[in-house]
């Protein structure tokens, strides 16, 4: 099994996000609070609550070089924290923004960072340090709806975003004070600020999870209709490709090379995808173990299945052995994986250890070192 470390942190877990020695580990344990946990004497130990949003944390980033925590929140802000001796200092990023920020990622380079809304808008942050604060430019007007997730190209110009309009975008976000020149390359190098570079209508769904893979070359994100979206050659002619699964819709994506991804979301255990020597994506296998159960395939059972897989949870239904089938579903996680994190040095284009957290209050740490019959394609 790839499962190599399983810490139960709290009842409810909304997003997580590591120190670069993977020594300190930042979550938010579905409240307006930050807690920051420390590997000491080989037991995990609370060193800090961060406390200064008033709802819901919803996204976590830490720099690896910077060493900087930059968080999101339900109430409509974003703080970047700085430690300064033994403390962790909050300092507040202008958002403008009128709807809750649902995510927040670092851009490669740590000169700014990406905040995608529920008022249809993306915040682009960077310090300007004449006001010694963080101040931010809005892409605006391009989506329908919310944006659930937001991806930086490894040019750290082009960012990708996913919306529950069903709509994947890449977007330039070329700031002049802030990036310099030679970083504009491909299909970015003439483009201005929040120019549309491009739109993809592959889903007709809520999109969730987007990523790049390491070499910025391939662009994978998944929808609520239980598949996942691979997109090659991004720019005015994109080769497009989909593909379908009979279990329930992912929520978030990570690619551990340029030939296999890992899909996490509400099936609750982390799914493979590979691609062959021709680049055709499929399904492979689930990473975790997947228990069964010796019952029969009743009405009831599979009818209380059903809404068990949906929330996340066991549902009373028809028959008693009902509640032992719906527990049984999925591996080490017990409900909804909503959050993925490679484990590795920033910008490396092999990745064998990952975490993963979700709505049963569990963090997980993979290592896909054993597995065999993956090491192709790593």
């Amino acid at each position: 099994m790839a499962a190599v470390e399983v810490h139960k942190f709290a009842q409810c877990i909304t997003c997580h996000a590591w120190s670069r020695d993977r020594s300190m580990l930042a979550f938010c344990p579905n409240n307006n609070e930050v807690h920051i946990y420390a590997l000491l004497q080989g037991k995990w130990e609370k060193l800090h609550v961060l406390q200064k949003h008033d709802q819901i944390v919803s996204g976590i980033d830490w720099s690896a070089r910077s060493n900087k925590i930059v968080t999101a929140s339900h109430d409509r802000n974003s703080y970047v924290w700085n430690l300064e001796g033994s403390e962790w200092v909050p300092t507040l990023v202008i958002l403008r923004l009128n709807r809750a920020a649902l995510c927040v990622r670092w851009s490669p380079r740590e000169n700014k960072f990406a905040v995608g809304s529920g008022a249809k808008t993306v915040c682009i942050c960077y310090y300007e340090q004449e006001n010694n604060w963080w101040v931010s430019k809005l892409i605006r007007k391009r989506h329908d709806s919310s944006v659930t997730s937001v991806a930086w190209h490894p040019n750290n110009i082009l960012l990708a975003t996913a919306s529950t309009d069903g709509k994947c975008r890449i977007f330039s976000t070329f700031i002049k004070v802030v990036d310099a020149k030679e970083s504009r390359t491909g299909p970015s190098a003439d483009s201005k600020f929040g120019e549309q570079i491009l739109q993809l209508d592959l889903s007709f769904t809520w999109s969730f999870g987007v990523r790049w893979s390491p070499s910025g070359n391939t662009l994978a994100y998944v929808g609520h209709n239980s598949m996942i979206y691979f997109v090659d050659d991004v720019g005015p002619s994109p080769l497009a490709q989909n593909v379908a699964f009979r279990d329930l819709p992912l929520r978030d994506v990570l690619f551990l090379s340029e030939r296999l991804v890992i899909g996490v979301g509400f099936d609750c255990n982390p799914m493979v995808f590979v691609a062959d020597e021709r680049g055709i994506w499929s399904f492979i296998k689930f990473l975790g173990e997947r228990k069964t159960t010796s019952s029969g395939p009743k009405y009831g059972s599979q009818f209380s299945e059903a809404f068990g897989k949906l929330y996340g949870q066991p549902k009373q239904g028809f028959n008693n052995d009902t509640n032992e089938h719906s527990r049984s579903r999925g591996g080490v996680h017990e409900n909804c994986i909503n959050c993925i994190v490679p484990l590795g040095d920033p910008g490396s284009s092999k990745v064998k250890r990952f975490s993963t957290s979700g709505l049963d209050g569990k963090i997980v740490v993979w290592d896909m070192g054993n597995q065999e019959d993956l090491a192709e394609y790593l």
